[in-house]
């Protein structure tokens, strides 16, 4: 197993810390040995932390009506692409494509943060997550996670809320 370690603010130097400092937005970075060969990264990421991972929230890029979308779902499950599509007033949506998804946001597979992308895109955010004190999310890189509150996440990324997650 992987083993976890956290660090207050600062420190991480990614995007997405770079813009939660800037905000003045309280938060905890968490580091872990990330595993290439794992399946998942948000599982693992939940698994390596102790965490549940119904509060852990994989940050997806989508295609809505042809326009770039993110989706911040529970790393458990799916992002529901219709549900998606219709939360930001769309008809279709598809997954993006991968080099897209980097290009746009600027992070890496895996490490694309909803926070601190080069090009910010609309965002919806799982409603689920509003049930929890604090979410975690990428930080910005495989293995970096950072945890902060959902309402802080919803207004860093002028994202909606909307039941886009699916078991």
């Amino acid at each position: 197993m992987a083993k976890a370690a956290k660090k207050q603010r600062g420190g991480a130097g990614t995007p997405a810390t770079v813009a939660l400092e800037s905000a003045g937005v309280p938060f905890t970075v968490h580091a872990y040995q990330h595993d290439p060969a794992a399946a998942s990264y948000g599982e693992e990421a939940a698994q390596a932390l102790g965490v549940p991972a119904e509060r852990v929230f994989k940050t997806l890029v989508a295609e809505v009506d042809g326009r770039l979308a993110v989706g911040v779902v529970p790393v458990a499950g799916q992002l529901d692409l219709k549900a998606l599509a219709t939360a930001l007033g769309g008809k279709k949506a598809v997954m993006a494509d991968p080099a897209a998804a980097e290009r746009s946001s600027g992070y890496v597979r895996g490490g694309i943060s909803p926070l601190g992308q080069r090009r910010p895109l609309p965002t919806v955010l799982d409603a689920g997550a509003l049930a929890h004190p604090t979410v975690f999310v990428s930080a910005g890189r495989r293995g970096l996670e950072v945890e902060l509150a959902p309402q802080d996440l919803l207004r860093l990324t002028a994202a909606v809320s909307a039941e886009i997650g699916r078991r």
